[in-house]
């Protein structure tokens, strides 16, 4: 999938589910549950053990299907080619390190990089990051993004933490490109309870598209 054509399907479907686990086969059915309830575009951290087996492994999964595997809590650019390697098709860091950032351009590979004030979203683009990820989205807030819009009109921004369905609606009418939501679609995977968890993403992914509608 080329670049560009991640960031359409980023923006279509509005949402990026963050996994996280406590072991490999965890997330694994997590990612499975998320996928069953909607989610096409999925963020492995580089917090769960053997992440780079885990994107290997469902890189081999979903080939030739809608899924978009990524990679997350991506700290320095030496990661960002052990998960390039293992096929995830971009890269997510929970702060903005240019080195990565260079990285990630060097090969063709969608990033986004953490921001949370002005400088910090004026340095990410002008290193060619087009998708800015603010976070900590729970701290930031709504009101966070709309005033980092105002400078930025252009700028394509993803909050990640504290999203839900209760204020999901708030962070688009603020300007969100994209949202990206962990725990508080796959907390019921820590009771292994995956049924939930698809429950749970098909009736966000739902109610982001009666959001954003018809996106193209």
């Amino acid at each position: 999938m080329e670049k560009y054509r991640i960031y359409e399907a980023i923006e279509k479907q509005g949402i990026v589910a963050v996994i996280r686990g406590e072991s490999l086969e965890k997330a694994v059915k997590t990612v499975e549950a998320c996928y069953n309830g909607g989610i096409k575009i999925i963020e492995v951290t580089f917090t769960v053990p053997k992440a780079d087996e885990l994107i290997k492994i469902l890189t081999d999964k979903y080939q030739g299907s809608d899924m978009v595997i990524g990679a997350g809590t991506v700290l320095d650019p030496e990661t960002a080619r052990i998960a390039m390697l293992a096929g995830a098709k971009f890269i997510v860091s929970p702060s903005l390190n240019i080195d990565t950032v260079k990285m990630c351009n060097r090969y063709g590979v969608p990033v986004m990089t953490g921001v949370m004030t002005p400088t910090e979203a004026q340095t990410a683009m002008e290193y060619g990051v087009d998708i800015l990820k603010m976070f900590p989205g729970d701290i930031a807030k709504p009101a966070g993004l709309k005033a980092l819009k105002g400078p930025f009109p252009h700028a394509n921004i993803m909050p990640t933490g504290g999203v839900s369905s209760e204020n999901v609606e708030e962070w688009f009418k603020a300007g969100a490109f994209a949202v990206g939501a962990g725990s508080f679609l796959t907390k019921d995977a820590k009771s292994g309870d995956y049924q939930k968890v698809s429950e749970v993403c098909k009736a966000f992914v739902e109610k982001v598209q009666s959001i954003i509608g018809g996106r193209k």
